[in-house]
């Protein structure tokens, strides 16, 4: 624990002259309107001020006062303090309003942590329908990096779960903390700190990782031993950035009719044959032309684009795609159209990788009156002949450490409950390096919060990519193997989703049951709650005779099949390691027998192996099994 505090008698402190405390001073902006802060644990509360100057700090009745250090910074401790408010905190002549005391959890991760509550989520409406919950609050940091630990955040504010605020969070941390206040009956602040894509490795301290052996040793020690380099490096990528984003986001609107316009020039463009072919980059403009009989009872068919587009026709703006939003048939406003000829105009962008794709087969067409016209095949296209290149934009986040210095130090003073977490996909290409990388930056996390061996819950890979009934060498496989082996970590718990990913979506629009899954480990490690938590795990294999009998734990009332009439997703090795599919049953409430073939002596059965494994098997709370593997003699 920190103690870092003085805790002076109420009477003392009401007797001293309030002009001892009128110093200005400054906060990090974790503190502000509408903030939560930890129940039952030392609220620390840090700023700068005038050196010597006194500061005293209140909240709900407890106060504290010290004096700023030399340096200017000064950090003081309240009591910990009951779950409750609205309270004011007060800092000298400085007041934060709508303070609630409660659970507060740190949400942690990549893109599907990320992901918003808006872009097309499974059950958003109903959540938007309710209006939210005023005493659940989100504080989202800006997707920053840097070479050394910065003090504070670079923004930020705590904003209430209202109707319009609700849609921009977290859905995962929404359901999440949803149920913490349901269940616990608290206030509840979510602290998002994210970024899609990034590798586990960005958001753990370089100067650990630099000591470690591995594929990021390297980059490690270079971050660490030459911080004023990537200082000068970072701040030029960041210009880039800014200069990228600004002419992504802001089209010229003048030029941007002139191009849609029906009556503009393209002769000079290059043709494409979309969607087959994608030599688009940078701000890429196309067009095609297409022939209406009537301007009536038209509609636009266009699902597939990535990430962003504005949709023109005939010279006006029809739609913007946003990014991690899918397109809707569009319904097109008849003065918007002309009978005979019109032109469909897309300026698409592609922050991700700078290679924007339009199109899908079958998927590209007008409706006129329910007839369809095709728009695949030959289109006008031009990277750069409309709008200069965009700026080189270098992914430095993901390096070591670079996350973890600008989004996760600078809030290490705040007292949490613990954290959620959900990552993986950009380590699975090394799946051998994640168990040691991710134990190491949860080990770091609880060491630069001080606060013990806080709760660390996370969710295992989803279910993704082509179905194949046999995939031994399954990546995705081998990483969620290594985040169940992090589990060994104490305080830590792991939500299963193998049963609710999609193929062809590597963010799965199912956050409800993530987010409650997640909730389900909350009630057992860090409420101490006998709740079953988790769906079936391996626990013990036997064999008799040609059988294998598999037992295992946290079967609830006992297994079950979620779906049809035959046990789904084993496959078995023989001794030169090739795979087949593996017959199986449920024979008692947490037994499940495999059939060997005859001559079999020895071998491994796996469970859920392969990318996107067909699985069937769950307890009474309908939770997964969660894939493993075991050899046998």
């Amino acid at each position: 624990m920190k103690h870092t505090w003085k805790l002076f008698a109420l009477l003392i402190l009401f007797s001293c002259e309030s002009s001892k405390f009128d110093s200005p001073v400054t906060l990090s902006k974790l503190f502000g309107d509408g903030m939560v802060v930890q129940r039952d644990e030392a609220i620390t509360v840090w700023g700068k001020g005038i050196p010597g100057e006194n500061v005293r700090v209140s909240l709900a009745g407890a106060i504290t006062s010290g004096t700023v250090e030399e340096d200017s910074t000064w950090t003081l401790q309240l009591p910990e303090l009951s779950a409750g408010g609205p309270f004011t905190l007060e800092i000298n002549q400085q007041k934060i309003n709508d303070v609630y005391i409660g659970d507060v959890w740190v949400a942690g991760g990549q893109s599907n942590m990320e992901w918003r509550l808006k872009s097309q989520v499974i059950g958003a409406e109903k959540e938007f329908a309710e209006g939210g919950n005023p005493q659940i609050r989100f504080f989202k940091i800006p997707n920053s990096y840097s070479a050394v630990k910065l003090e504070d955040v670079v923004g930020g504010e705590w904003k209430v779960a209202d109707s319009v605020n609700l849609k921009e969070f977290s859905a995962v941390a929404w359901f999440f903390a949803k149920r913490n206040n349901q269940e616990q009956k608290v206030p509840v602040g979510i602290i998002e700190t994210n970024w899609g894509g990034t590798p586990v490795e960005g958001w753990t301290d370089a100067e650990i990782l630099a000591e470690m052996e591995g594929s990021f040793q390297e980059q490690a020690k270079d971050v660490v031993e030459n911080k004023v380099k990537w200082e000068a490096k970072l701040q030029e990528n960041e210009a880039n950035r800014q200069k990228r984003d600004s002419m992504v986001s802001k089209p010229d609107s003048l030029l941007a009719l002139e191009v849609a316009a029906l009556s503009y020039d393209d002769s000079n463009w290059r043709t494409i044959r979309l969607p087959q072919e994608n030599p688009l980059q940078h701000i890429a403009w196309v067009r095609k032309k297409f022939t209406l009989g009537s301007t009536e009872d038209v509609s636009l068919h266009f699902s597939a684009i990535e990430q962003m587009a504005y949709i023109y026709l005939n010279g006006q703006l029809l739609h913007y795609k946003d990014w991690g939003v899918g397109m809707p048939t569009l319904e097109i406003p008849s003065e918007m159209l002309q009978k005979g000829t019109n032109v469909l105009s897309i300026r698409a962008i592609n922050t991700w990788n700078n290679k924007p794709s339009i199109g899908a087969t079958d998927e590209m067409y007008v409706i006129e009156a329910g007839k369809k016209i095709s728009l695949e095949g030959s289109w006008s296209y031009s990277n750069t002949a409309v709008e200069p290149q965009l700026p080189p934009v270098e992914w430095f986040n993901w390096m070591p450490g670079m996350m973890y210095n600008a989004m996760i130090s600078p809030i290490t003073k705040y007292s949490i409950k613990g954290a959620i977490w959900y990552q993986g996909e950009s380590n699975a290409g090394r799946h051998e390096e994640y168990k040691e990388l991710f134990s190491t930056m949860i080990t770091n996390w609880r060491e630069a919060w001080d606060l013990g061996d806080f709760p660390f819950l996370f969710v295992q890979l989803a279910n993704y990519m082509e179905r194949q009934d046999v995939q031994p060498e399954s990546n995705w496989a081998f990483l969620r193997e290594a985040q169940a082996q992090t589990m060994e970590l104490p305080n830590t718990g792991m939500a299963t989703i193998i049963d609710i990913g999609e193929a062809n979506d590597i963010h799965p629009r199912n956050k409800k049951d993530v987010g409650e899954r997640l909730w389900l480990q909350a009630k057992k490690v860090a409420f101490g709650e006998k709740n079953l938590a988790s769906g079936p795990q391996f626990d013990s294999l036997t064999r008799v005779g040609n059988d294998l009998m598999i037992e295992f734990r946290s079967v609830g009332d006992g297994l079950k099949l979620s779906a049809g009439d035959s046990l789904k997703g084993f496959i078995l090795g023989d001794e030169k390691g090739d795979f087949e599919q593996a017959t199986a049953a449920i024979i008692n409430k947490q037994t499940v027998k495999i059939t060997l073939p005859e001559g079999t002596e020895a071998g491994e059965i796996r469970y859920a192996w392969a990318d996107n494994p067909e699985v069937n098997l769950v307890n009474n709370l309908n939770l997964p099994a969660e894939p493993f593997r075991k050899k046998f003699e």
